[in-house]
């Protein structure tokens, strides 16, 4: 067997990587190590990744701009996967007329100054079509993991990417990428507060709605075709013609967003907020408060009320519901603050999960079946994770700010939240282990309350 590559550091590290590279699994036919990262480790060692510019592989020197923005969005998307360190270009020794093939890159100038992998690609216009060509190789073995080509229009070449990334992490971990999904946010930048949607990243933001008012907990349904948010909208249309109606609280809409078309969900008097989609997206369960005290009931997408789920004396709100639909988190302040406790759907059996400080709101079910909530512990809040057995209790931020409304990816690997560690609130991203946190917004005013959309 050969010895573990001098150029990796000791400890477990070393031991690490020379098994996953020295422990092969063989490509059908090829011959090719595959490498994994084993993405279910409690602490995932990054890997040290080049990606050089691309080459324009064009007979024109047309969209130029091309060879450092195509890699810039790829090396943006490994980054914030939190399995890699993009290296300094500045530190590349690339060699002129350096290809994109293994025999015509010299390896030991990248293996030199601590490359693993390395990122070759290419690309090249025709009209307003892009056609953009990767290979990603070991470095020290001087062999390509991976090759692949996709054809796409100029002026969705950051998607075009996205989904080239996702090919090397399928390929690395054996996962699927989260780079194609979707956020849905409140950005307040208007001076109004408006639901906003954009890529994964932060990039590419639209905004969803335009009541010029107060729109709250934008929500996905589970197929990605609706929006349900709670707006004070009508507030402010029964406002201009002198007529504000019983109706002083939210509403809840639901948008269609293959038409555009947005329609009353529930409109009952007093609170219509907080929605959650049922994993079969035939209902969604929110707070309302027509009957006096604020307790969480199910509807169905007509908005009639199926069931009155959690009544009690005290404020019931936040629902969110089990990857199998069949348990329901939400917060109570029945014990005196509010807390995180687990409702049994069908047999309305009712359970405290939190005991770990005083005032413990927002939770979240991961797909994964754990649940992330907001804690707040020495003065701020921070989010934390436990199991729905109360078990196995996390802190995933510490910091001198706040940090609140998680959200799970769809695979339930990354956490998006708010943070107003810079000032203001904008989205940050981070491994579900707490690794990696990232900040992806940096518009004016707040970014906060996101959803992530399904993949």
């Amino acid at each position: 067997m050969h010895n573990c590559p001098r150029r990796f550091p000791s400890g477990v590290r070393s031991a690490w990587i020379c098994w996953i590279l020295l422990g092969l699994v063989l490509f059908p036919g090829s011959g090719l190590a595959r490498i994994y990262i084993d993405v279910n480790a409690p602490s995932i060692p990054k890997f040290n990744i080049a990606i050089p510019d691309f080459k324009s592989m064009a007979p024109t020197a047309d969209h130029a701009h091309l060879s450092t923005e195509l890699p810039a969005v790829l090396s943006n998307d490994l980054v914030l996967s939190g399995y890699f360190n993009a290296m300094d270009k500045g530190a590349f020794l690339e060699e002129t007329g350096e290809g994109l093939t293994a025999n015509s890159i010299n390896f030991k100038n990248w293996s030199v100054i601590g490359a693993e992998l390395l990122v070759k690609g290419g690309y090249a216009c025709v009209g307003s079509r892009l056609e953009v060509e990767i290979r990603l190789f070991d470095v020290f073995w001087g062999r390509q993991i991976l090759g692949k080509r996709a054809l796409g229009d100029i002026k969705r070449r950051r998607r075009l990417m996205h989904r080239l990334s996702n090919e090397i992490i399928l390929k690395l971990t054996g996962h699927e990428g989260i780079f194609l999904t979707k956020l849905a946010f409140v950005d307040d930048s208007s001076g109004k507060r408006e639901i906003c949607i954009s890529d994964y990243d932060g990039f590419n933001v639209r905004q969803a709605t335009t009541d010029k008012s107060i729109a709250l907990f934008p929500c996905w349904s589970p197929d990605g075709r609706y929006l349900a948010y709670s707006s004070y909208g009508h507030m402010r249309r029964a406002f201009r013609r002198k007529d504000m109606g019983k109706q002083a609280g939210p509403i809840l809409y639901l948008k269609d967003l293959s038409t555009g078309k947005v329609r009353v969900l529930s409109s009952q008097p007093g609170l219509n907020t907080g929605a959650a989609w049922a994993p079969d997206g035939k209902q969604i369960a929110l707070t309302m408060s027509h009957e006096g005290n604020p307790d969480i009931f199910t509807i169905d997408l007509q908005g009639r009320i199926l069931k009155h789920l959690v009544k009690h004396w005290g404020i019931d709100v936040s629902p969110s519901f089990s990857p199998d639909g069949k348990r329901l988190a939400f917060v109570s302040n029945r014990s005196g603050s509010p807390q995180i406790y687990i409702l049994d759907v069908d047999g309305r059996q009712v359970k405290r999960l939190t005991y770990q400080g005083r005032y413990n709101t927002s939770p979240a079910w991961s797909p994964l079946n754990r649940i992330a909530f907001v804690s707040r512990m020495e003065g701020n809040f921070d989010i934390c994770t436990i199991g729905p057995d109360g078990g196995g209790f996390k802190r995933l931020t510490d910091n001198r700010s706040d940090d609140e409304e998680p959200c799970w990816s769809p695979d339930g690997r990354y956490l998006m939240f708010t943070s107003d560690r810079e000032g203001s609130y904008h989205l940050y991203i981070m491994n579900a282990n707490g690794q990696n946190q990232r900040k992806i917004t940096s518009m004016k005013g707040n970014q906060t309350a996101p959803s992530w959309a399904p993949d």
